[in-house]
């Protein structure tokens, strides 16, 4: 980023204001990066162990998998899922609240006898899954939202402060050589007004 600025104190005020601003800002947005870095690896792990228990279940039920021919998905169904939101480090992230089944009526004489547990399998594995996938969605969001802080950190650190700073370098030389000029020319005008005034 190129940054526009003229050869005057004006614009030096300006810069000097706008990198006061950048260096004051930079620790703040470098404690967020880290915040973030962080709840993106308690999320990460999160994952890891939701994903982990719900491989488990799945595998514990291995079993009566035989079972399942003989049962009726439509018995249950999702209504809803409930969310609320929390914010980390000033990111808005999912979390799960409530999730609402529905359950149909059906009879306990005509069915297999294992179906009431077998819907409270199913709810079990749904719950799972869902939590599961609410936990990639914010790990989605707060690794996003550090990439991002990140960028901004890179960008005030390695882009934009030394930036301003060339920049304001570059104008005191500019203005401390037009000074210099300008007292030069002031003596060597002084300097033939007194030598007039000696042959006189």
């Amino acid at each position: 980023m190129a940054i526009k600025y003229q050869y005057n104190k004006t614009s030096m005020q300006d810069l000097n204001k706008q990198l006061k601003i950048r260096v004051s800002a930079l620790p703040t947005i470098k404690n967020k990066e880290s915040a973030l870095r962080l709840e993106v690896k308690k999320t990460k792990d999160e994952a890891k162990r939701l994903n982990a228990e719900y491989e488990n279940k799945v595998a514990s039920y291995s079993n009566i998998v035989g079972l399942w021919n003989e049962f009726d998905t439509s018995l249950l169904r999702i209504n809803d899922v409930e969310l609320s939101f929390k914010k980390i480090a000033g990111v808005k992230t999912p979390v799960l609240e409530k999730i609402d089944f529905h359950v149909e009526n059906y009879c306990l004489f005509t069915n297999p006898a294992w179906f009431p547990d077998g819907i409270s399998i199913m709810k079990d594995l749904a719950t799972k899954a869902i939590e599961n996938e609410v936990v990639k969605q914010k790990m989605a969001m707060l690794e996003n939202a550090r990439k991002k802080t990140t960028q901004k950190v890179n960008l005030y650190e390695k882009v934009q402060i030394p930036g301003f700073e060339d920049a304001i370098l570059k104008i005191k030389r500019f203005l401390e050589d037009e000074e210099n000029l300008s007292k030069s020319a002031q003596k060597i005008v002084k300097d033939r007004q007194q030598r007039k005034e000696g042959e006189e």
